[in-house]
């Protein structure tokens, strides 16, 4: 019997990468998983995958109409939730010379509403023992050229935690961010703008982190299921870097 077993658990974000990762160790778990994702193939991939482990609801966590669709879900499952990652978010590259009103407000709409709208539509089905772990990054902490909107909102996103910790300890929820470092992910292969381009991003990354390698999906996604399950009964307002000891050494 796994932590998870015979519980509903929100992923957004579940269609690739860290997320996906995610899905598949609940599933594993024993849970049944509400995916969402904004491109309809990629869920469908997921659905043939997992089949009836997994529900799947397209759409974007900062669209009210994707929202409902993923309430929906979740009440056709029993309305009750043990985890929720809120996961889907996003970013590109604008040095400060180059940052559009359009690019801070499209990835702080991203990153941070979609998280706020996410955990908002979820708190009806949070029960006492249910967890909430939301996506940071570790460049909250480390800044990054030309990336320094996305800092930004990883940053909201950390502080947002501390404030839900503190407003629904009493409910017995707990929240708590996982902020992994550069993952092997094609999100990030996607910032660069070419396959040579992407191969000398993840280089020049890898050589930053102290294990000297990139992390992978699943050992983010090892942190996710800890921080989600009972055995941190005693985590909340916490930030688990997993990122090689870059953040820390």
């Amino acid at each position: 019997m796994g932590d998870f077993t015979d519980t509903t658990a929100l992923v957004t974000g579940g269609s690739s990468g860290i997320g996906l990762a995610v899905v598949r160790r609940l599933v594993q778990d024993g849970a049944h998983v509400v995916v969402t994702g904004r491109r309809p193939e990629a869920l469908d991939a997921v659905a043939a995958e997992l089949g009836d482990a997994v529900t799947t609801v397209q759409g974007d966590v900062t669209d009210p109409a994707a929202v409902e669709r993923i309430t929906r879900a979740v009440e056709g499952r029993g309305g009750a939730l043990s985890l929720v990652f809120a996961n889907a978010g996003g970013g590109s590259f604008a040095p400060l010379g180059d940052i559009s009103w359009d690019h801070y407000a499209d990835t702080f709409n991203a990153n941070v509403g979609g998280v706020i709208n996410t955990v908002q539509a979820a708190l009806p089905f949070l029960g006492r023992g249910s967890a909430v772990v939301l996506t940071g990054s570790n460049i909250d902490v480390k800044g990054s050229p030309a990336f320094s909107v996305y800092a930004a909102t990883k940053a909201a996103v950390r502080s947002l935690a501390r404030s839900w910790a503190a407003e629904l300890v009493e409910r017995g929820v707990r929240v708590n961010v996982v902020a992994p470092g550069p993952i092997g992910t094609p999100g990030l292969s996607g910032l660069a703008g070419s396959p040579e381009d992407a191969e000398s991003l993840l280089d020049g990354l890898a050589a930053g982190v102290p294990q000297r390698r990139l992390g992978t999906e699943d050992e983010v996604a090892e942190a996710v299921l800890y921080l989600g399950s009972p055995r941190s009964s005693y985590v909340t307002g916490a930030e688990l870097y997993v990122d090689g000891g870059a953040s820390q050494i």
